[in-house]
């Protein structure tokens, strides 16, 4: 036992320590990448502060979310830090103030690189794991602000935050990898489909232009659902599943309430496949309609449920489809796009992606860029030291079984650290704490076995 009843006096002074020790399994990551380089190439065209370029400013960013942190003044809150500065390649860290003067100060063509920095360094993690399929998942997510002067916002759905501002960026994320390829900023009151066709599109045929060998498929909701879409994924040898909005054709529902046999699939699945097409389109597709057997859920006090008996019925859904598997396997395969609301979880509750941080678009934009790249970076620190746990599953399940960033933080990076020189060699001092001890090490040992 420990008599620990005083309350020690405090002191505060420069030991050159560190809150972040556990950056230090980033810093061979990045240099591997060249992330620092790359990113001055994205803003070379821009007049720079004399001292931090728009590249440090980007840098400085991923690294800010990487940390947990949301708002930009929550920088002077690490901003002696010297894992920080070391990562970043500075003897000083910028202010906020500055940070905000660089947001202000980014223009479209430096957003379309790093847009393009992003699709180049998920296709650089694609070669090295000599994948053959590849399923891609496009779906929409709400960006929500309660300020009315954000440039770029608008008032749309949002069933949180009804009447707020807000932005609704298009997302494409690969299910093996877990990671955001590309993403189309819009405003909050567009449609799903609002650009979809040439968003879909064009990061197709720059996975296909990079990797020629891939077999490409894809997931998309109901709210995508459309002939043009359709046919021009068709026409370019994709395989996809999309699921059909009820309310605009009637049909449908009589097709399900006059079927009298249901192929079984198991004890809560069945289906029945029909050629079909609206009447607008110019082809004919395959249909699969499945029925869910679910109990219905009764409105009474929830205590009087513990005697009431279960009472099961049916929630049905239709697929329109071009692969060929089998209804189970196709259904499986369609409902693991559930896996993608996983990642817009994590995006917005770790990196920090529903942060609105600036009053200009293109700050925003490149704000949420920054997040995404750290997210992916995430990613690939574990793809890059760790072998895949799984090969293909139907529902395209990840390779890897992912940590989450949270969780890495917790454990690893959130580690005080203390800079050292004996005899000119410099050394970060932590605690002999043997767990931390192992979970460095056995990044840091991956990457030296990797070089």
């Amino acid at each position: 036992m420990s008599r620990a009843y005083k309350i020690p006096d405090l002191k505060f002074e420069d030991q050159n320590l560190t809150s972040f020790a556990g950056l230090i399994i980033f810093q061979p990551l990045m240099l591997g990448l060249e992330i620092k380089n790359r990113l001055y190439h994205c803003f070379r065209h821009l007049k720079a502060s004399r001292i931090f370029g728009h590249h440090i400013i980007t840098m400085l960013l991923i690294v800010h979310l990487l940390l947990g942190y949301r708002r930009l003044r929550d920088l002077s809150y690490y901003q002696d830090d010297p894992m920080v500065k070391r990562l970043l390649g500075l003897n000083q860290l910028p202010d906020p103030s500055t940070v905000s003067r660089a947001l202000s100060s980014i223009d479209g063509m430096s957003i379309e690189r790093v847009r393009e920095l992003c699709r180049k360094l998920v296709i650089e993690r694609l070669k090295k794991i000599a994948i053959y399929r590849l399923t891609l998942d496009f779906d929409g997510s709400v960006l929500a602000t309660l300020s009315r002067t954000t440039e770029g916002t608008a008032v749309g759905y949002n069933r949180k935050k009804k009447g707020a501002r807000s932005y609704y960026p298009l997302f494409c994320t690969l299910a093996q990898t877990g990671q955001v390829f590309d993403v189309y900023h819009r405003p909050g009151n567009v449609h799903d489909s609002h650009g979809a066709r040439e968003f879909i599109l064009a990061c197709i045929t720059a996975l296909k232009q990079a990797l020629p060998w891939l077999k490409i498929e894809v997931r998309m909701d109901s709210a995508f659902f459309s002939d043009e879409i359709v046919s021009a994924l068709d026409a370019m040898g994709v395989e996809f599943t999309l699921s059909v909005p009820f309310e605009r054709f009637v049909e449908l529902k009589k097709r399900i309430q006059d079927r009298a046999r249901w192929r079984s699939m198991d004890e809560t699945w069945s289906f029945f496949e029909v050629a079909w097409k609206p009447k607008k389109w110019k082809k004919v597709y395959r249909f699969l309609f499945i029925r869910q057997r679910c109990p219905i859920i009764h409105k009474e006090p929830i205590q009087l449920d513990l005697f009431i008996p279960y009472e099961y019925g049916y929630e049905f859904k239709v697929i329109v489809t071009n692969k060929w598997a089998s209804g189970k396997k196709t259904l499986m395969y369609h409902n693991g796009r559930a896996a993608q609301e996983s990642v817009f979880g994590e995006l917005k509750s770790q990196s920090q992606m529903d942060y609105i941080a600036a009053r200009g678009l293109l700050g925003n934009q490149l704000y949420m860029l920054a997040a995404v790249l750290s997210h992916n970076l995430n990613r690939e620190l574990q793809m890059e030291t760790k072998a895949p746990d799984r090969s293909t599953t139907e529902k395209r399940a990840p390779f890897w079984i992912f940590e989450e960033l949270r969780s890495l933080r917790h454990r690893l990076i959130q580690r005080a650290g203390r800079f050292t020189n004996p005899q000119g060699n410099l050394t970060l001092t932590m605690s002999a704490n043997e767990s931390v001890k192992l979970g460095l090490l056995e990044y840091l040992e991956a990457f030296q076995a990797a070089a």
